[in-house]
């Protein structure tokens, strides 16, 4: 299996192993950061790693958080909704749905890194510093650029990718994982912020900025409805063997289609998601949109009407000086879920 043995990005350890895993607030206070890197599911070079580093377990909890959130949100509506139930099976296997949890996973591994860094929670990286943006200028202003360079190269080092041989799934994993990294770095923007008289821009500080993480998960899912299914073919000009995916259009009909770097790949077919499994809880008893989703997500059952009365704020109006007194109305909301 892949060498990428990091938090929720293989399938050695449940997710639901992690302490305070979904809980905001992370750990208790007080409780030092080498006591929080051996709660951490980490092999032992990435624990001596942790160690090194104080504000990194922290900011690795925070990472496996925001990866769930995100894949949570991006598949709401769909049969297979990122649910920790049947997590470790799922990352057995070579699936789109494992494509999507690698990407996110090191999408937000890199993210969460990097702001880290910025806002001055690690100790060995501090704001980006990337030559002719005048950083320290930045700094000086009291804008920090999000440092993706070092959160990157810092992760690779951690991730310890080593060469993988001719193994198929080790070398999908490591596609997808990387896949999520190109994300986040396709992301970074330079923003700009004037100082001159009246808001000209005479005099002008720039740094480097990320994209926020909705937009890095709406591309990676917008990837997993384009994922390429791939088999490994030997390229005898390079001496090993590489991913291979369905012919493209324009392509030498003799020779395989390599998937692009962008691309997320997957191995096997995934399962209907429809009924429970080792894989996922099914969909029966989920809440669907009549007019959206509720065929497919119901897989052909069927789905139950259900009325039920809301509470809710309104006629609102600001008082003075400071708050905001609001009435309660109620209003009958129609709920529809999925049949046994």
């Amino acid at each position: 299996h892949s060498c990428a043995e990091l938090l929720l990005l293989t399938g050695k350890e449940a997710l639901t192993h992690f302490p305070s895993l979904g809980v905001p607030g992370g750990s208790a206070p007080g409780r030092g950061h080498v006591k929080q890197c051996e709660l951490l599911q980490l092999s032992r070079k990435q624990k001596r790693l942790c160690r090194r580093e104080p504000g990194l377990a922290e900011t690795l909890r925070d990472a496996v958080r925001l990866g769930i959130l995100e894949c949570q949100f991006q598949f709401r509506s769909e049969r297979w909704n990122c649910s920790l139930e049947g997590r470790p099976s799922l990352l057995k296997r070579g699936f789109k749905e494992t494509a999507f949890l690698y990407a996110v996973s090191s999408a937000a591994l890199t993210h969460s890194l990097a702001r880290a860094c910025s806002a001055g929670r690690m100790e060995r990286c501090t704001c980006d510093d990337s030559p002719g943006l005048e950083n320290r200028k930045a700094w000086q202003w009291g804008v920090c650029g999000d440092n993706l360079k070092y959160s990157t190269k810092f992760l690779k080092k951690f991730l310890g990718q080593k060469r993988i041989g001719k193994d198929l799934r080790a070398k999908v994993d490591i596609h997808n994982t990387n896949v999520g990294i190109k994300a986040v770095k396709n992301g970074l923007r330079t923003t700009c912020k004037c100082h001159g008289v009246s808001g000209s821009c005479a005099v002008r500080t720039c740094w480097k900025q990320l994209s926020p993480f909705h937009e890095i998960g709406r591309l990676l899912k917008l990837r997993y409805d384009d994922a390429v299914k791939v088999f490994s073919t030997s390229n005898d000009a390079v001496g090993h063997s590489e991913l291979a995916g369905p012919h493209r259009h324009g392509h030498s009909p003799k020779q395989p289609a390599l998937p692009r770097p962008t691309d997320l790949v997957y191995v096997e077919d995934s399962p209907s998601f429809c009924r429970p499994s080792k894989y996922s809880l099914g969909t029966a008893g989920r809440t669907c949109s009549r007019e959206g989703n509720c065929d497919s997500m119901c897989c052909g059952r069927g789905y139950n009407t259900q009325s039920r009365l809301v509470t809710f704020s309104c006629h609102c109006q600001v008082q003075w000086c400071c708050y905001v007194e609001c009435q309660q109305c109620m209003q009958e909301e129609v709920v529809y879920s999925c049949k046994q």
